[in-house]
């Protein structure tokens, strides 16, 4: 374990201001597809294009996220590959509908983040938010870290 650890720790702490679970968890995850959604409608160099039609803004954030995954444990950085797959193929998907990509993503940031002043609603509001944003890509990883406590799974 390393210093980096502190963060699942700073984000378990963080996530006990919570009024309604379920509500943070589904807005956390609308969430993180529409930032990476957002990320994947900027538009790219054409060297990027050269190297592959799937290397944008948003699959560049999710390669740096899950390389930090592994500065952190390569254990939970491995159980997270699954997750930042999942995200890649639903935003491959959604660049696949009629409408424009960085507005579904749009919406989605708009609607997560009502869930999650919702959620919050009771304890810190709009601080807790902008906590949430920061701390964005801590939460599926936190979420793994507890499942491996339980399976007894060292990270």
């Amino acid at each position: 374990m390393t210093n980096d650890i502190s963060w699942l720790t700073n984000f378990g702490a963080h996530r006990q201001d919570v009024t309604s679970p379920a509500l943070y968890w589904v807005s956390m995850i609308a969430l993180l597809l529409g930032f990476v959604g957002l990320l994947w409608s900027i538009p790219v160099p054409r060297a990027f294009d050269e190297i592959s039609p799937f290397l944008n803004w948003g699959t560049a954030f999710l390669i740096a996220t899950l390389v930090y995954y592994f500065i952190i444990s390569v254990s939970l950085a491995l159980g997270m590959v699954p997750f930042i797959l999942g995200i890649a193929a639903i935003e491959t998907w959604l660049v696949t509908l009629p409408t424009p990509v960085g507005y579904v993503a749009s919406i989605l940031v708009g609607i997560s983040i009502s869930g999650l002043c919702f959620g919050h609603y009771m304890n810190k509001g709009v601080r807790a938010v902008l906590r949430d944003v920061q701390l964005l890509m801590i939460a599926p990883i936190w979420l793994l870290s507890n499942l491996y406590k339980k399976l007894g799974i060292p990270f």
